[in-house]
């Protein structure tokens, strides 16, 4: 059978993706962790007297913890195969990614299982973060020295 044959083939025995309900589904699902986000700013923001720009921080904390509880008692893996993609752009996704590979590898020991392999999804997250942080303070910094910004 040539590649011809065996694509066409396969092109009528594979079952159709059904594109727009994944879209939809990953949509509300990232809306509603969104949602979910904003009402725990504006709860930092009313009980903690915390202005827009400082509940942030807490904010960002309080959803990745959310999602690490939910990953460890299992419910997260019924998200994502809900949601999709939804569920694992926003900043829950981060902390899912973190506590899976700590979870699967908790028979390993806490050492060399859980903490070395933890970060190997995430540890290229954070990398590019710091670096990310870094290039724009130092663009910041070059531009404040020349006169060109004011911050």
């Amino acid at each position: 059978m040539d590649e011809k044959k065996y694509a066409q083939l396969e092109q009528q025995t594979s079952p159709k993706t059904p594109l727009l309900r994944n879209v939809i589904f990953a949509f509300l699902t990232g809306g509603t962790i969104c949602l979910i986000g904003q009402f725990v700013a504006l709860f930092y923001m009313v009980f903690f007297d915390f202005t827009e720009r400082t509940a942030s921080n807490p904010t960002v904390a309080t959803m990745v913890f959310f999602a690490m509880l939910l990953t460890g008692f299992g419910y997260y893996k019924n998200l994502g195969q809900f949601g999709g993609a939804g569920s694992a752009v926003p900043i829950t996704g981060f902390g899912n990614a973190v506590i899976s590979a700590a979870i699967e590898h908790k028979s390993e020991g806490y050492v060399l299982g859980v903490g070395g392999n933890m970060f190997k999804l995430a540890g290229s997250v954070i990398l590019f973060g710091v670096f990310s942080a870094f290039a724009v303070a130092l663009v910041k910094t070059i531009l404040v020295k020349l006169g060109i910004v004011s911050w």
